[in-house]
């Protein structure tokens, strides 16, 4: 129970996994059960006779794998009917690719408004705008808010794109 005394006055950096998340990496929590010597047959228990226990285990094993695929993030996208957002995660600071749609009829979530975009994306209906800023809080925890804001973990190829086209 190590590493669980370690976390037990800690609060919850992230939030946790919803129950889909966490029965799709039940082998992952079963090792991480296991790496506090807690059995199946002990889990059982926790839950059981101590559900504050098993709350707080869920909460630990919920920072670990968020902390995990947060370290990874390189590209997050967060798009809405007329804007864009597009972020590179380096490791000191985050860079912006900000698109504007100014044509209200379109909607960038939409089929026909993302095909209108990519006819009119140098037209005088979109504007650009570029920043970087260096992370005032802890990086994964501001990659966690623009999640929690709507953004998505991508692979960054609209981010290279915009960033080839806007050099």
């Amino acid at each position: 129970m190590f590493l669980h005394r370690l976390f037990y006055f800690c609060k919850m950096k992230y939030t946790r996994l919803t129950k889909e998340q966490l029965e799709e990496l039940h082998p992952e929590f079963i090792n991480f059960l296991a790496t506090q010597s807690i059995t199946a047959i002990e889990w059982e228990e926790i839950k059981v006779q101590k559900p504050e226990v098993a709350e707080e285990e869920l909460d630990v094993f919920s920072d670990l794998i968020w902390e995990g695929v947060l370290n990874k993030v390189s590209y997050l996208e967060n798009i809405s009917a007329q804007h864009m957002h597009l972020f590179e995660a380096l490791e000191k600071e985050i860079k912006l690719i900000s698109i504007k749609v100014l044509n209200p009829n379109i909607d960038l979530n939409t089929t026909t408004g993302f095909a209108w975009f990519k006819k009119n994306y140098q037209g005088d209906f979109v504007e650009y705008l570029s920043a970087a800023k260096a992370y005032k809080n802890p990086r994964n925890s501001e990659l966690f808010d623009l999640i929690k804001q709507g953004a998505s973990i991508t692979k960054g190829d609209l981010y290279q794109w915009f960033d080839n086209l806007i050099d």
